[in-house]
């Protein structure tokens, strides 16, 4: 988070976040997870552009839960409140080069999806029932039970 303030200021957008302490290690690249983060926060970012300055939220919320693929997992969700992600563009929102912006290449959640199952994971997108996305990114914990 720390590596998008400026944008965030930038841009006027407001970033809470429930980062409980005590939740459980993943294993990973540092590096990489950090890449997946830092994408997903942009691309919220970016997606504020048309609202509102008093309506522009991201929140990031990490939690730990059980999940039926993973078993005991971290969960971060990165939630906006832009304009969500039309229904015809969710099944190929991860595809590469599938992009919904004109300057973009249509990479980064391809690139995401790679590096977060090359750890375990899962990463999923999905819209707000009360406007804007929701993009889940789920990491096994380290010593899981399979």
């Amino acid at each position: 988070m720390q590596l998008v303030e400026r944008e965030l200021r930038a841009q006027g957008v407001q970033l809470s976040a429930d980062l409980p302490s005590g939740l459980p290690a993943v294993e990973g690249d540092r590096v990489q997870l950090q890449q997946v983060l830092l994408n997903l926060l942009l691309n919220a970012i970016q997606a504020l552009a048309a609202v509102p300055p008093e309506h522009r939220t991201i929140s990031v919320r990490v939690q730990r839960a059980v999940s039926e693929s993973l078993g005991d997992a971290v969960v971060v969700t990165i939630e906006d409140t832009g304009a969500g992600i039309a229904e015809t563009d969710l099944a190929r929102l991860f595809d590469a080069f599938f992009t919904t912006r004109s300057d973009g290449m249509g990479m980064g959640l391809s690139i995401s999806r790679s590096i977060v199952e090359a750890h375990g994971g899962r990463i999923e997108a999905a819209n707000r029932p009360e406007g804007g996305a929701a993009f889940r990114v789920c990491l096994p914990v380290v010593g899981r039970t399979a």
